[in-house]
């Protein structure tokens, strides 16, 4: 009789790590975070627009790091994230979902109420991949123009080495 393995893992020994040292980058870290925000308050900053608030997310949604300037509103960190999560459940940038919701305005009504208004499709974020084009978050911005605030989206992602999508 053939004997069955078991797939359950073995316990790491003392030495061991959970992850290799040479590694693609499958996951966001802190560091990359406020490096993505860091970048793009800077991009505002030196083109002059107003006070923002920006938030990076992970690919499940979670909030890694936020920042909102001296004299941003208090609605702008929930605005970014609006924008940030609906990015990373849709796949798409907020300016691609909010093309999206002008030629399906009931679905995006609908997604709107069913994530209890965690969901903003309007231009200000975008996503965060990495050098596989896989999906590891996303980033945005409010406090200027939707146009104003995906620019510094990309000039922070772009500064952490990544991409925007």
């Amino acid at each position: 009789m053939d004997k069955i393995q078991s797939s359950a893992r073995k316990p790491l020994t003392p030495t061991q790590t959970t992850e290799p040292k040479n590694y693609a980058m499958t996951s966001l870290s802190l560091q990359t975070a406020n490096t993505i925000i860091s970048a793009a308050l800077a991009h505002s900053a030196k083109a002059g627009y107003k006070p923002m608030g920006v938030v990076v997310i992970d690919d499940a949604g979670n909030v890694k790091a936020a920042q909102r300037e001296d004299g941003a509103s208090m609605f702008r960190l929930d605005v970014a994230t609006g924008k940030a999560w609906g990015a990373v459940g849709m796949g798409a940038s907020s300016r691609v979902l909010a093309q999206r919701a002008k030629d399906n305005p009931n679905f995006f009504t609908t997604l709107a109420a069913t994530s209890q208004g965690k969901f903003l499709p309007q231009p200000g974020a975008v996503l965060i991949l990495n050098a596989q084009g896989e999906v590891i978050g996303a980033a945005g911005a409010s406090g200027g123009t939707g146009d104003e605030d995906e620019a510094i989206c990309i000039a922070g992602v772009e500064a952490a080495g990544l991409r925007a999508g």
